[in-house]
């Protein structure tokens, strides 16, 4: 036998450990490993016309063509015993080694989204800004959430610098569709009131509420509601300077009195509200003109406030 003859058979080609157990999984791995048959070899020649007549001997079919696919294995009965896992291999994740199929795609990382700073407490906000800073502070306040139920924002209409500061307790339906405080039959009975003790909403007196924009039917606000539009009421008082303040409604009393007394106590006197510079405002209790549309026998008590307030004090 020559050495030709001797040599030993082509080996299989070599692959990494992921090839290895993709090849497994989609049963090719014996076929794909197992070596290929030796090619027959020539006829003994002299050592001579071996060196003239040696060619280049092509590669195993098995190293050229991709093999063909093989028919999918026939599932596993439900009686039968579950399928083993593969077994370990080093630097290969087990989610790789046993699932069926390619392994899956690296998922995109989320950008990370840029933090959002904090908002400023609108008390904050506000200590700078002039009344027109105020009233577009006001329109743009999402500090509560009546701002997600709110058609216009009503931060208040009138005189500047003002005599009297008029403060009501909340915009109701008119008010919130056009923007302005005590409109409608409210508003009309209102301006009969100021105009009997000679003010003008236009040269007299400014108008506005406690709230800026209007709760759900006309509800009461919540605690945290007042607190979040409370600075704007304490910043139009600081602008303003009013001579003196005609509170209407028994909400609007108790919030800008701090407590919780009856109407029917806090009016017929004459109460001070002091400012953050220090200086007192004389504070006139009175009834609310809806209430006064309802109960028109309490106009002649209201009428006695007006008096009141208009007094020299």
């Amino acid at each position: 036998m020559s050495p030709l003859d001797a040599a030993p058979p082509s080996s299989a080609p070599r692959i990494n450990p992921l090839q290895r157990i993709w090849l497994r999984e989609i049963g090719m791995e014996r076929l794909w490993l197992r070596p290929a048959p030796a090619a027959p070899r020539p006829a003994v020649a002299p050592p001579a016309e071996v060196s003239r007549q040696a060619a280049p001997v092509p590669p195993p079919a098995a190293m050229t063509e991709a093999p063909a696919p093989m028919p999918p294995a026939a599932p596993q009965a439900a009686a039968g015993p579950a399928a083993e896992p593969a077994p370990a291999r080093p630097g290969v994740p087990a989610s790789i080694l046993n699932r069926s199929g390619p392994p899956p795609r690296p998922a995109p990382k989320a950008e990370a989204k840029a933090a959002e700073p904090p908002p400023i407490p609108v008390a904050e906000a506000v200590k700078n800004s002039n009344l027109e800073q105020l009233a577009e502070q006001v329109v743009a306040c999402t500090a509560c959430g009546l701002c997600q139920g709110r058609r216009h924002a009503v931060f208040g209409q009138g005189a500047s610098p003002t005599r009297w500061l008029v403060v009501g307790e909340a915009p109701g339906e008119q008010e919130d569709r056009q923007g302005q405080p005590f409109v409608g039959r409210s508003g009309q009975l209102l301006d009969a009131m100021l105009s009997a003790v000679g003010m003008s909403r236009e040269r007299d007196v400014f108008i506005t509420n406690v709230i800026k924009c209007r709760p759900p039917g006309n509800r009461n606000p919540k605690p945290e509601e007042i607190a979040a539009c409370s600075p704007y009421l304490m910043r139009q008082i600081a602008l303003l300077k009013p001579e003196r303040i005609l509170v209407l409604g028994r909400f609007a009393a108790q919030t800008l009195l701090g407590t919780d007394a009856t109407i029917g106590s806090l009016r017929g006197r004459i109460h001070q509200l002091k400012t953050d510079e220090g200086a007192e405002i004389p504070v006139v209790v009175s009834y609310h003109p809806a209430y006064l549309l309802r109960s028109p026998s309490e106009k002649a008590r209201a009428w006695q406030d007006l008096k009141l307030a208009s007094r020299t004090l």
